[in-house]
């Protein structure tokens, strides 16, 4: 087993690019689901997990796209299994794309990316200025409020929750509902606290898509309210996604569900702008591109850099091949 991968990072959050591990389907989301009992997932577990990641790793495999009408395809994956949908990722493809020169872009100006992920066709619009990359907005497939308001019971006390899709299922609350704030310092608790009410909510009936492969809550968005900028409104969060995985951007698709209610309810105009910053710091800006008759279709821009390339290989003997966490 023997394999090239191009690391990436979009605000801090790794993305490992791999090309060439073969999937089966007509479509993204149907390969998505061969690649979680194929052998493709013994490729994420070895690339992903320790000794060659670790368990906040976060990847994806290049795959055809769906039609003539997007440059490729991918697969999204972290140490627990495969997900729909990564706006890091996608910001962190543009980039890649453009750079190696697999889509060509102007000097000036901006190349357009479009790539098939399961949740959908996605864009990522690569903004040029002499030559060099000025930003990438991730345009993300329809986002909406699922529920308001849901009552949950913690064990730092009664809670509300509300339910977002977009392009994953998303609980998101205030930190300070459960006595804490999106620091580095608060970590732990918040990776507990998220684990949990990811899983009390993952099989509310609101939770639950018409496309089965999408329902489930994917993670829970944790977030301090910090006012408001010239702009519009400005807020800090962190997203524990899949089992206790920790984002260290502000979360591509998780800042696109946060549009999406906030535009609902209002604190998110149509001419404003969400600043959105990471549990480290980093940040993304955000905004409502169109309004559709159920929710909104939201813009996130961010930045990706280019960390290395690496070739992995298992030296002969080796136990680990499967990889191993201690999460």
């Amino acid at each position: 087993m023997r394999w090239t991968t191009e690391d990436w990072h979009t605000a801090g959050e790794p993305f490992r690019i791999v090309e060439g591990v073969a999937t089966r389907g007509a479509t993204v989301a149907e390969r998505r689901i061969d690649a979680m009992t194929g052998d493709a997932d013994a490729v994420r577990r070895f690339l992903c997990l320790e000794p060659r990641g670790h368990d906040d790793m976060y990847g994806g495999f290049l795959t055809p796209p769906d039609d003539d009408g997007a440059d490729f395809g991918v697969l999204f994956w972290h140490k627990d299994g495969f997900s729909t949908a990564c706006g890091h990722g996608t910001i962190a493809l543009g980039e890649w794309a453009v750079r190696t020169g697999r889509v060509p872009a102007p000097d000036d100006g901006e190349a357009v990316v479009t790539i098939d992920v399961p949740s959908g066709r996605v864009q990522a619009r690569v903004q040029r200025e002499d030559g060099r990359t000025t930003g990438v907005v991730f345009r993300n497939v329809e986002s909406r409020v699922l529920a308001r308001g849901i009552r949950l019971a913690t064990t730092r006390g009664d809670v509300e929750v509300d339910l977002v899709f977009g392009g994953a299922v998303y609980a998101t609350l205030p930190a300070a509902a459960l006595g804490l704030d999106v620091t580095p310092g608060h970590t732990s608790d918040l990776i507990r606290l998220g684990r949990e009410i990811k899983w009390a909510l993952n099989d509310h009936p609101a939770a639950q898509l018409e496309d089965a492969h999408l329902s489930g809550v994917y993670g829970t968005i944790l977030f301090d309210d910090l006012g408001r900028t010239d702009d519009g409104p400005w807020q800090r969060n962190v997203t524990v996604f899949a089992d206790g995985e920790v984002d260290r951007s502000p979360c591509g698709s998780g800042t696109a569900a946060r549009v999406a209610l906030l535009a609902d309810t209002g604190a998110l105009g149509d001419d404003e702008v969400l600043t959105h910053d990471s549990i480290i710091g980093t940040r993304f800006r955000a905004r409502v591109a169109e309004r559709t008759a159920d929710g909104v279709i939201p813009e996130v821009t961010g930045q990706a850099y280019r960390v290395g390339r690496c070739e992995f290989e298992l030296d002969e003997g080796d136990p680990l091949v499967d990889g191993f966490s201690l999460r």
